[in-house]
């Protein structure tokens, strides 16, 4: 059963009072809860744990080298394969950062997915959570596990360090219209910044101008009216997949710049093998019982009580539920024409009024944060996220 301890004062307030007011969108005053999770510490330390043994089987499932077959059980797109593996092999292009949805049941942390791509929410775990708890008077003896940012720095300050031949200029982009990714990027330019890169600079996709031609060869954009900047490292919150299916010139483009080293991108193209929900069969398939996973198979198993997930769907869009032969989708989308995994059903804790609860571990070299979803159905994007205290 989960514990909750109300939160007062305003967050907005206590952001610009901390000068973190870059940090957090308009929107999110309306979706971050006024309440906390007590966390109990041996908790914490078993999602932080779960989470860093997870990247560590990730890691090493991968053959090497990375077998046509993986790729297409994975359904990687082919326009991808070059750059996936060149990534995996060349250690300089380096993964920053990603998110582990964990189900806390009574048999410990199990795994649901990995956004390992372009996870999101980052604002609300590094930032607003501390804030929350400012706005309540607390945050002197009251504890978070809650270093996402320093996490950011680092990993930013490795990936530069890894790079020393190129120029320590970061482009950030993000999708059209999107307020929440302009704010996630603003936390990764500000942790780069701290980290030692010299510029940064955040905009739409659309914005960004790629060559792979002669002196023009590279990533542009237009900084000020008269000025036109190269980037050598680029952020990007337009997901990999979405890149190969809509946009299959520019992915071109980029994995030729990627191949060459004229441009350095995270998160790196490898971290689609971790994104594919097949990795959830795939994972059972190398470590079959393993008390961090559910049972997981391409196979339908006709049986018993489990989700089936596009393997690239997001959001929670397209999700089943299937129990006794009765299939319930929460919310449909845009996924329904993909491969499927079929993930054993794990319960989520829940609180008195039976709202289920979703911790979402950010992994940033090391398990380095914390935050909570809470939906009285299906977790999805905009599901409350609340704020935790470790007790």
């Amino acid at each position: 059963m989960i514990r909750l301890r109300a939160l007062s004062g305003e967050v907005a307030p206590a952001l610009q009072g901390l000068g973190w007011e870059w940090a957090m969108e308009d929107a999110c005053q309306n979706y971050v809860a006024r309440e906390a999770v007590e966390l109990p510490e041996p908790e914490a330390q078993a999602l932080l744990a779960a989470a860093d043994t997870l990247y560590d089987l990730l890691v090493q499932s991968i053959p090497d080298p990375i077998p046509d077959d993986l790729l297409q059980l994975l359904s990687i797109p082919p326009n991808l394969w070059a750059a996936v593996r060149h990534s995996w092999n060349d250690d300089r292009h380096w993964h920053l950062y990603g998110r582990f949805d964990i189900a806390q049941t009574p048999e410990g942390p199990k795994l649901l997915e990995f956004n390992a791509d372009t996870a999101t929410s980052i604002p609300e775990v590094a930032v607003v959570q501390w804030a929350s708890l400012v706005a309540a008077g607390l945050g002197q003896d009251d504890r978070q596990a809650n270093g996402l940012f320093e996490g950011l720095q680092a990993q930013l300050g490795q990936w530069l360090e890894l790079n020393p031949d190129l120029e320590s200029n970061l482009l950030l982009v993000h999708l059209p219209d999107s307020a929440e990714d302009v704010a996630n990027c603003a936390v990764v330019a500000e942790a780069a910044l701290a980290a030692g890169f010299e510029h940064t600079h955040i905009c739409s996709v659309d914005e960004m101008q790629v060559s792979v031609e002669g002196e023009e060869r590279g990533a542009w954009v237009q900084v000020t009216d008269d000025q036109w900047q190269r980037f050598n490292f680029l952020f990007k919150l337009v997901p990999w997949e979405v890149l190969a299916e809509e946009e299959p010139e520019l992915t071109a483009d980029l994995s030729q710049l990627l191949l060459s080293r004229d441009l350095i991108i995270a998160n790196p193209a490898y971290t689609l093998l971790f994104q594919s929900k097949a990795m959830l069969a795939w994972l059972w398939q190398c470590y079959p019982q393993h008390p961090l996973l559910l049972e997981a198979s391409l196979q339908d198993p006709r049986a018993g009580h489990y989700v089936s997930k596009p393997v690239f769907g997001r959001e929670g869009q397209d999700v089943t539920e299937v129990q006794n032969g009765t299939s319930l989708t929460a919310l449909e989308g845009n996924y329904a024409h993909q491969a499927v995994v079929y993930q054993q059903y794990a319960q989520l804790p829940s609180d008195t009024q039976k709202r289920l609860y979703q911790a979402g571990v950010f992994w940033a070299g090391q398990a380095c944060g914390i935050g909570f979803r809470r939906e009285a159905g299906f977790i999805n994007n905009l599901s409350e996220f609340l704020p935790h205290i470790i007790s």
